[in-house]
């Protein structure tokens, strides 16, 4: 039997030091580093976005990214992409609202291609699956 490894696609660290203030996260993440925090109303300082911005923007991006590439293959013009996202908590369970925009006119079918790409993205396909997450807590590691 062959075994299988693991592809990894991403890697994020964090540091939150005993000194910042106001839930204050710093995450560095290849050569970027990003800044996270919540609104005054939980605590924070809003110096930056919320985690749970950080998740619209990663399904925003790459919805944005994937449809530019496809339209590249098929020789469309897409003109400037606009997407709009809102994640709803509800006794019904989460959703995420998704709208996209382009400048360019686009014909139905055009238009009907794009709404199934959007579909396949791999931050939306990884959303969609139901992602297993696991855990380890180790203390008194620096």
């Amino acid at each position: 039997m062959r075994a299988t490894t693991d592809l990894i696609l991403a890697r994020c660290s964090l540091h939150a030091a005993a000194e910042d203030p106001d839930y204050r996260q710093t995450l560095p993440c290849g050569r970027h580093t990003m800044l996270a925090n919540e609104r005054a109303a939980h605590g924070g300082a809003d110096a930056g976005p919320m985690p749970f911005e950080y998740l619209l923007s990663a399904l925003g991006s790459c919805t944005s990214i994937t449809l530019r590439m496809y339209a590249e293959r098929k020789g469309w013009r897409l003109g400037t992409v606009n997407l709009s996202l809102v994640l709803h908590r509800s006794a019904e369970g989460d959703r995420i609202d998704r709208r996209i925009a382009v400048s360019a006119s686009l014909s139905a079918g055009q238009t009907t291609r794009l709404a199934e790409i959007c579909e396949k993205t791999p931050v939306t396909l990884t959303l969609k699956s139901g992602i297993g997450i696991r855990t380890a807590v180790e203390a008194g590691q620096q």
